[in-house]
């Protein structure tokens, strides 16, 4: 804040004013608050009288800002000229979100001002234009329209207390149709009425991004307005769904950024194994070298011995052929030696080279693959940028041909408009001249008698005059309107000069009344000539007209052209959008059928742990069971066995009874035997 209150006061000394002191004072109190965030990017002047030198010093001090991001001017009372200066400065920002003009009366200008604002201005997120009359000037508001539909920044547009008109509310429905970025639009108390209404019913139903919209107080139906909230409630539908999968495609984004950096970290173990590999050969390398270094000093050793032998054949005649034998055994097994050690040099060096070639080439293609990969993505963004700059290109083209046909179109309006003025005005001139000569003539027939050579010459002379009126007329038909009201007090004067003198002259010329006749009939043919002129001039601006009208369709065919270039443009950029989605999609779809594959093996495994669990809850029920078995036969083990205990207990009392009887039965029957011996 701080930097902008020293670019106001250094660009108001420039402009040679005095800067507005409560504008100064207000800028000196926001000091105080710069330490928040919001003090620092929220420039707010509500409520205080801009002039117009403070509007243009503010606007090209905002031109340059790239701190403030929220510019509150409601209420300030603002020119036009002032707002149009601030506006403008405006265009040039590109840090400023929300900007706030409540209650500031702005009309065509603003309007056309704030128009081009939005065409320019590719930042602003946020605009209110609350309590003004934009709605006023049904050319403006086009113009403003017609910003606000190439724009492609704002979301939010507060229009309430504007004057709209059902003619306005049918540019909204055009914008509607051409802007996809607006979100919210808030039109209340407006004079929209039963046509604006259905007009942006039918521009929401080609719209896919507007998901609020205010109409309260606007004398719409119910019924339209329902169609229009339910309209709204598909966008708001429509976005969420939108969120939705973009969220999942940034979900499955992150999945294939992990699945790369897999990729990558499998290519970096690809190259550990490959410089591992390489030191196991290097370390081969160094283990032939010395197995190669032993076998030399393995030669030399039997070198010497060969040497020692002989010496020792020289000594001794007698082993001659035994150490000859020895020395060709000898020899053999060291050319065998060689060639043994020529072989596995040969065999080694050869792996060694296979396997070299192998890794070049391997590293060669996994390089090949990488820097294919990084080219195609490289042509991809260098397409997708060069589309959109074309896009933008043609979008600023049809806009600036829009514009010359507007003012084209309003230029021969206002010229055809002046051309018929002209020529009413010189017919009434001509049928009141032609009125006037008759009467004149009349009195003439009856008074004028002498000075024929008099009036002859006054007639010549007003004839003169007539001439150089004409031609100056032609040439000068653009200022028409001054023009003819100097002509008209003129020909006022002249013909009161004429009337005096004719006056004169009847009294004088009775004489001479048929040559004036013959003078006065010449002059009403040289009327009637001018006349004849003037239509001819007419039917040439018709001409013209013609001429412009067919230009204008010239202009209307290229501009159709362009916009079929431009949705040509259009279907390229959505087929190679729809190409690279493409590809994208089937790599998704790789990456998809991995990890179902990955997902059936988790399966298989979830379903083997789900078949051990089966199998150990059945083991366990088992064991269970058969532990319950185990437990029942032992009780029916003690039950039989207490069964048992209490048989042999009975059959022991049984015994014991049966003892005791036959015991009793054997002592009765011996004491009955021996008693008659008594």
């Amino acid at each position: 804040m701080e930097d902008f209150r020293r670019t106001f006061l250094r660009l108001s000394k420039e402009s040679g004013g005095e800067p507005q002191e409560s504008v100064l004072t207000h800028l000196h109190e926001a000091r105080g608050v710069a330490g928040t965030p919001a003090g620092s990017t929220r420039l707010d002047l509500s409520g205080h009288s801009l002039s117009t030198e403070t509007c243009a010093t503010l606007g090209r001090a905002l031109s340059n800002d790239t701190a403030l991001t929220e510019v509150v001017l409601s209420d300030c009372m603002l020119s036009e000229e002032g707002a149009k200066l601030l506006i403008n400065g405006l265009c040039c920002n590109a840090t400023v979100r929300f900007l706030d003009l409540k209650g500031n009366n702005l009309r065509g200008s603003g309007a056309e001002a704030l128009g081009k604002l939005l065409v320019r201005n590719k930042t602003m997120r946020r605009l209110v234009l609350e309590w003004n009359a934009l709605g006023m000037w049904d050319e403006a508001f086009s113009i403003f329209c017609e910003g606000l539909a190439t724009n492609c920044s704002l979301a939010q547009l507060d229009l309430r207390n504007n004057q709209i008109t059902h003619q306005g509310a049918a540019e909204l429905a055009m914008v509607l149709k051409r802007n996809s970025v607006l979100q919210e639009l808030d039109l209340r108390w407006n004079n929209i009425g039963l046509l604006g209404g259905r007009a942006l019913l039918e521009g929401l139903q080609q719209n896919r991004s507007v998901i609020r919209l205010e109409m309260a107080g606007n004398n719409v139906p119910s019924d339209t307005i329902k169609a229009l909230d339910q309209a709204i409630a598909h966008n708001a539908d429509r976005m969420n769904t939108l969120r939705e999968s973009r969220s999942k495609t940034q979900v499955l984004s992150k999945e294939i950024q992990i699945l790369k950096d897999e990729k990558s970290r499998q290519y970096m173990n690809l190259m550990d194994t490959i410089d591992k590999q390489r030191d196991e050969m290097g370390r081969s390398s160094r283990n032939a070298t010395l197995r190669l270094g032993q076998l030399q000093e393995a030669l030399h050793e039997r070198k010497s011995t060969v040497n020692s032998l002989t010496a020792k054949l020289h000594m001794s005649e007698a082993a001659l052929a035994l150490s000859e034998q020895k020395v060709q055994s000898l020899g053999e097994q060291l050319s065998r030696a060689q060639q043994d050690r020529a072989e596995l040099k040969e065999r080694q060096a050869r792996d060694m080279q296979k396997e070299v070639e192998e890794n070049t080439l391997r590293e060669a293609k996994l390089h090949k693959d990488m820097q294919a990969v990084t080219e195609r993505n490289h042509q991809l963004q260098h397409k997708v940028d060069e589309l959109e700059r074309r896009c933008k290109l043609q979008q600023e083209h049809v806009f600036e041909l829009k514009q010359e046909l507007t003012n084209s179109t309003a230029e021969l309006k206002l010229r055809l408009a002046q051309t018929e003025e002209r020529l009413d005005v010189e017919k009434r001139r001509s049928k009141q001249a032609l009125v006037d000569l008759d009467a004149l003539r009349q009195k003439e027939i009856d008074h004028v008698t002498r000075h024929l050579e008099d009036t002859e010459r006054s007639m010549q002379e007003r004839i003169l005059k007539l001439e150089g009126q004409r031609i100056h007329l032609e040439e000068e038909l653009s200022k028409v309107k001054a023009a003819g009201v100097a002509e008209r007090a003129q020909a006022e004067e002249e013909l009161g000069k004429v009337r005096a003198q004719v006056r004169l002259e009847e009294q004088q010329n009775l004489s001479s009344l048929e040559e004036k006749l013959r003078v006065l009939r010449q002059s009403r043919d040289e009327s009637q000539h001018l006349c004849t002129q003037q239509k001819q001039t007419i039917a040439d601006l018709h001409a013209k007209l013609g001429q412009h009208s067919v230009e204008m369709d010239a202009m209307k065919r290229r501009m159709d052209e362009l916009q079929q270039d431009l949705s040509g443009k259009d279907q390229e950029k959505v087929a190679e959008v729809s190409r690279v989605r493409v590809e994208l999609q089937e790599q998704i779809g790789h990456l998809q059928a991995e990890r179902t594959a990955q997902g059936g093996l988790k399966e298989k495994i979830s379903a083997l742990e789900r078949e051990i669990k089966v199998l150990s809850s059945n083991h366990r029920e088992a064991l269970l069971d058969k532990e319950s078995e185990i437990s029942s036969l032992l009780e029916r083990l003690r039950m039989r066995d207490g069964e048992i205990q209490r048989m042999r207990e009975d059959e022991a009392q049984r015994a014991s009874a049966l003892h005791s009887a036959i015991l009793t039965y054997v002592q009765g029957s011996s004491m009955g035997h021996f008693s008659p011996k008594k």
